[in-house]
């Protein structure tokens, strides 16, 4: 067995075809298939269920791709381990958050790439199901996602700010007058909320349910823009982050009441996966990047 046919195995559970798959490991088809069935008779089992066309994996396939991506993932670190030692720390992180957290990404990744030049980050919005999920699939070295409210399995995690809540609605309309505003209120608004694939959609849920309301939105998004804008929309309130208006700003002709009984929070911060040896590039992100609190961001008044 060579890394290699492990390359090969993972890239065409990934793009689920052939020739897709060869064409991403710069190899010839045959070359790709070759090596799979080569796979199959060192370990003596059916990998990929036969077909004219890519059918998927085994039952057997399955547990060899796990632990072709644990052996793949072990061998960047490898890697990563050795240049670090001959020429400095150099590479590439794969950073996924979800969408209500990605105004603060640049609080993470800036200070890193200034002092790891060397290291590029691709950044990915996503769910934080999905971020669980490509942690533990080794497509994903580090996460930005919440930490208290549905379980994570297997990682280890650094708190870095806490998400509180306004009600983002017209400076003109019925409530525009007003300091605050409580969930029940809100509750009883035209509603513009995230989709509830979101996290933030199943917390926010969640608030409303804890003082006995169950509002029914009007519009449904899965941007955290769109949030923004439908507010500006005559009748139309949206729930967004504290966070997200401090460092974008208030849209035009809107006003942000923060929501109260109860002024719920929630923690968002960095999760890693939970294994050994632990890759350099996600422990060095994870111990230079510091809570919010004590970083000293620019803010934006979110009050007029």
């Amino acid at each position: 067995m060579i890394i290699r046919q492990l390359v090969y195995l993972d890239a065409l559970a990934r793009e689920k075809h052939f020739r897709k798959a060869a064409e991403a490991c710069h190899v010839s088809q045959p070359t790709l298939s070759a090596a799979i069935v080569q796979l199959e008779e060192e370990l003596g089992v059916l990998i990929v269920e036969r077909g004219r066309r890519f059918q998927g994996l085994t039952k057997e396939g399955e547990a060899v791709l796990a632990h072709a991506r644990r052996i793949l993932a072990e061998a960047d670190m490898m890697k990563e381990s050795i240049a670090e030692l001959r020429e400095g720390i150099s590479g590439r992180i794969r950073l996924g958050a979800i969408p209500t957290a990605l105004p603060m990404i640049a609080h993470i990744t800036a200070p890193f790439s200034s002092r790891y030049p060397e290291v590029s980050l691709t950044v990915l919005s996503l769910t934080s199901a999905e971020i669980q999920q490509r942690i533990d699939d080794f497509e994903l070295d580090v996460g930005l996602t919440y930490l208290d409210n549905e379980p994570l399995d297997r990682v280890i995690s650094k708190p870095i700010y806490l998400e509180s809540y306004v009600l983002l609605t017209r400076e003109d309309g019925e409530f525009g007058q007003r300091d605050t505003i409580t969930w029940a209120e809100a509750a009883e608004l035209k509603l513009c909320l995230l989709t509830t694939d979101m996290q933030n959609r199943r917390i926010i849920d969640g608030i409303f349910r804890s003082v006995g309301a169950a509002p029914r939105p009007a519009i449904e998004t899965n941007s955290i823009f769109n949030l923004c804008s439908h507010a500006g929309i005559q009748g139309v309130s949206s729930i967004v982050s504290i966070q997200l208006l401090e460092f974008f700003g208030v849209p035009i002709g809107t006003k942000a009441l923060p929501l109260v009984e109860p002024a719920a929070q929630r923690t968002i911060g960095l999760i890693v996966a939970d294994r050994q040896p632990f890759a350099p590039l996600a422990r060095n992100l994870l111990m230079m990047t510091r809570p919010v609190a004590e970083a000293a961001l620019p803010r934006r008044p979110i009050v007029r």
